[in-house]
C-alpha cells in the first residue's frame, strides 16, 4: 500500500524478499535493446562513411597566397574543376580569364563566380581547342589585349567520345586534350615569358598509365578505334608535354607542371554514361562516396598555380598536392622529344623553343 508523505510526495514500499520477481517475457529484451543496437550500428556506418570520405577529398592546398595584380587563363572553365579551380583563384585575387567554347555557359559561370567571391575581374573570351583557328585567334586577341599573363591552366578535356574527327582531321581527344593546348601554350609563351616568374600548369590523369604514342597510327586511322586507348594516349601526350616543356624552359623564369586531379563526378564522363546508362544508375551511389567532388578535385591545380618555392620541381607530377612519379612511359625523354616535333608538325608552328 502506498502512504503519503509529507510535503505531497509519494512513498513506494520497499520490496521485501518474499515479493515475486517479474521476468521479462520471451524477447522482451531483445526488442528493448534493438532501438539502441540500431543506433549504434548507424552511428558506426556513418563514422565510417565520415573517414572514407575524408581519405578520397585527397590533400588540399592549404597555401593561402594571393594573386592580386596578376592574370590567370583557364581553359575549359565553365564547369567542373575548371570552375571551381576559377572560383578558387578569383578568390584570391586574381584577374581570371576563362577560354570557353560555350560562351553562354561560360557568361552564367563567370557571373556566379564574380558574385560568390566578389571579385569582378572575371572575363570570359570564346575558345575551341578542337579548332587550330580558334586557337590561333583567341593567341592572337590575348596577346593584343592582355598586359600579363602569370598563370595559364590547360584543364579542357574530353573523355571516352566517339571518334569524331576535327575540322583539321584530327581525332577528337588528341586534338581537344593536347594538341589544342600545345598550340596554344607555344603561342603564349612571349607573354608567360614577359611575365615571369610565371607557370604553365597541365592537367592530365592517372589514365596516362599503360597510353602509348602511337607515332605510326596517332588518330586511328588504320586500327580500330578505342575511346580508352585514345584517352589514355591523349593523357600520356599531356605528362610528356609537360616535361619537355619544362626542359626547353629551363632558366626562362616559365616552370612546367602536371597532374592529375584525382577520380571525379564531373561532365567530362558524359560520354560514357551516355553509351552505358546501366553504368551511371550503379555508379550514383557509390559517387557520394568514392568520387571527389569538383572543389575537391580541383586542390591540385591550385596548389600547382600558387604554392611558392615549386621552381625547382619544373617538369614533375603530382597528385593530391604532392610529388608523385609518373608512369615510365611518361618519363621518356627520347619520345616526349618525338612528341614535340610531331605535334608542332600537325598543328603548323614553325618557330619552337
Amino acid at each position: 500500500m502506498r502512504a503519503a508523505a509529507p510535503g505531497g510526495f509519494l512513498v513506494l514500499p520497499w520490496p521485501s524478499s518474499g515479493d515475486p520477481v517479474v521476468e521479462p517475457g520471451p524477447g522482451e529484451d531483445v526488442q528493448e535493446g534493438l532501438p539502441l543496437r540500431c543506433g549504434a550500428l548507424l552511428g558506426l556506418v556513418l563514422m565510417c562513411v565520415a573517414v572514407l570520405r575524408r581519405w578520397v577529398a585527397g590533400g588540399a592546398c592549404r597555401c593561402s597566397a594571393r594573386l592580386d595584380g596578376k592574370t590567370v587563363l583557364i581553359t575549359g572553365a565553365n564547369t567542373g574543376i575548371g570552375k571551381e579551380t576559377s572560383r578558387e583563384l578569383a578568390r584570391r585575387g586574381a584577374r581570371v580569364v576563362m577560354a570557353c567554347r560555350d560562351l553562354t555557359r561560360a557568361e552564367r559561370a563567370a557571373e556566379e563566380i564574380r558574385r560568390s567571391t566578389g571579385n569582378g575581374n572575371v572575363v570570359i573570351r570564346h575558345l575551341d581547342l578542337a579548332s587550330i583557328y580558334s586557337v590561333r585567334q583567341f593567341a592572337k586577341d590575348f596577346m593584343d589585349s592582355e598586359d600579363r599573363l602569370d598563370v595559364l591552366i590547360n584543364n579542357a578535356g574530353v573523355m571516352m567520345c566517339p571518334r569524331w574527327l576535327t575540322e583539321d582531321g584530327f581525332e577528337t581527344q588528341l586534338a581537344v586534350n593536347h594538341l589544342g593546348h600545345f598550340l596554344l601554350t607555344n603561342l603564349l609563351l612571349p607573354k608567360l615569358k614577359s611575365s615571369a616568374p610565371s607557370r604553365v600548369v597541365t592537367v592530365s590523369s592517372m589514365a596516362h598509365r599503360g597510353g602509348r604514342i602511337d607515332f605510326d597510327d596517332l588518330f586511328f586511322s588504320r586500327k580500330p578505334y578505342s575511346s580508352l586507348e585514345s584517352y589514355q594516349q591523349s593523357k600520356l601526350a599531356n605528362v610528356l608535354f609537360s616535361r619537355e616543356l619544362a626542359r626547353r624552359l629551363r632558366g626562362s623564369g616559365v616552370s612546367s607542371f602536371c597532374l592529375h586531379p584525382g577520380v571525379i563526378w564531373t561532365e567530362l564522363g558524359r560520354h560514357v554514361h551516355g553509351r552505358f546508362p546501366l553504368m551511371r544508375v550503379l555508379m550514383s551511389v557509390p559517387y557520394l562516396l568514392f568520387l571527389k567532388t569538383p572543389s575537391q578535385g580541383c586542390q591540385t591545380s591550385v596548389y600547382c598555380a600558387v604554392t611558392p618555392g615549386l621552381d625547382s620541381q619544373s617538369g614533375r607530377y603530382f597528385s593530391d598536392c604532392a610529388e608523385k612519379e609518373p608512369a615510365a612511359e611518361g618519363q621518356d625523354d627520347v619520345v616526349a622529344r618525338k612528341l614535340w616535333e610531331e605535334s608542332a608538325r600537325l598543328v603548323g608552328l614553325k618557330d619552337t623553343l
